[in-house]
């Protein structure tokens, strides 16, 4: 039993996730944090989808924290098949894959975890225009001061070493001058 556990961002804890694959028998945990919009950079996805062997099972708390896509959805279990890897999500009952109802399920399930996340985007997206129409949301804060970079650029200073002075990429530094 191989266990996958991912959260979105930093600040959240895996620790829930971790304690209840370990009491479902897992044997090594893959971990991460990470968006799970698609499986781009997602390299313990990738590490641990690369160490099943045929016969093991990739244990997942949620379906969510595997893929909150369809097609990524698809892509992943159509791998664990190949390799004759079975595949549960714990929340979500026994979904067994090797089975036709195993599979519909499966896609259901994906195909709503994808509408929730669609819905959530759109919620979202609502949320700021309604807060940019009371000029309430002005986006986000620069990541560099706009005022000492023009500061040492009129001073004769190029963009790459304004960029290293400030510890910033330097397409911030030509963002700010843009600005």
């Amino acid at each position: 039993m191989i266990g996958y556990a991912r959260v979105s961002s930093s600040g959240q804890s895996l620790e829930v996730q971790r304690d209840q694959l370990l009491a479902a028998g897992c044997t090594r945990i893959f971990e991460e944090k990470r968006s799970g919009l698609s499986q781009d950079g997602r390299e313990q996805l990738a590490l641990a989808l690369d160490y099943v062997r045929d016969g093991d099972v990739l244990i997942v708390t949620r379906l969510d924290r595997l893929a909150r896509s369809i097609t990524d959805l698809r892509q992943i279990i159509d791998r664990l098949t190949a390799k004759e890897v079975g595949f549960r999500a714990l929340q979500q009952g026994d979904l067994d894959t090797s089975t036709s109802n195993g599979r519909l399920m499966l896609n259901m399930l994906g195909a709503f975890a994808e509408f929730e996340a669609d819905l959530r985007r759109e919620r979202q997206r609502e949320g700021i225009a309604k807060a940019q129409a009371k000029g309430v949301y002005k986006g986000r804060k620069p990541t560099v001061p706009v005022d000492e970079v023009r500061k040492l650029k009129a001073e004769g200073m190029a963009p790459t070493e304004i960029a290293k002075r400030l510890n910033v990429g330097r397409a911030s530094v030509y963002r700010a001058l843009a600005a």
